[in-house]
């Protein structure tokens, strides 16, 4: 597919298409939307290969090894990374790249993408939830605390944007 960098989704029927997505999650699973739940499965898989033994004797990290929830979890995932690469793929922006403005490295792009993936990963830990969580299932079942989250979210995100737009000219 021919790439051109303009090409994007309907965002109309975009956001059609995740709710969807989202009806289908809480009746056929059960449970709304969420990503930080399957990256701590994940963490938990693999020391669980490195270390049994400390898992085994840590109740939080054993009850989350045994949990069922793994599965629908893992797929939730699947799904997520199958998504992207279709929705790329559609929109002929299919390519591995660095997207950074001129006055920013190639190298501090990806440090800065790195450390802001962490730090929302220390905060979905620390408040027991992500953004995905929050705004598409907290939000969908119209929770108080959820949109006051995304309105914070989306307010900071505004305020840091003014700071950070010198990268990007």
């Amino acid at each position: 597919m021919e790439r051109n960098p303009n090409k994007f989704w309907n965002p109309y029927l975009a956001g059609v298409a995740l709710g969807l997505v989202l009806l289908s999650a809480f009746l056929v699973m059960g449970n709304g939307l969420g990503a930080s739940g399957a990256s701590l499965r994940f963490g938990i898989a693999a020391l669980d290969v490195l270390a049994p033994a400390h898992v085994a004797k840590t109740a939080p990290l054993a009850r989350a090894a045994a949990s069922a929830h793994v599965s629908w979890l893992v797929f939730e995932i699947l799904g997520v990374l199958l998504g992207g690469f279709v929705a790329a793929y559609t929109s002929g922006r299919l390519k591995i790249e660095v997207l950074k403005g001129p006055r920013i490295g190639t190298g501090a792009r990806v440090a800065l993408a790195l450390s802001g993936g962490l730090l929302m990963g220390i905060a979905a830990k620390m408040t027991r939830g992500c953004t995905s969580g929050q705004a598409l299932s907290g939000g969908a079942l119209l929770s108080v605390g959820s949109w006051a989250f995304m309105f914070s979210v989306f307010g900071g995100g505004y305020a840091l944007a003014w700071f950070m737009r010198r990268e990007w000219r």
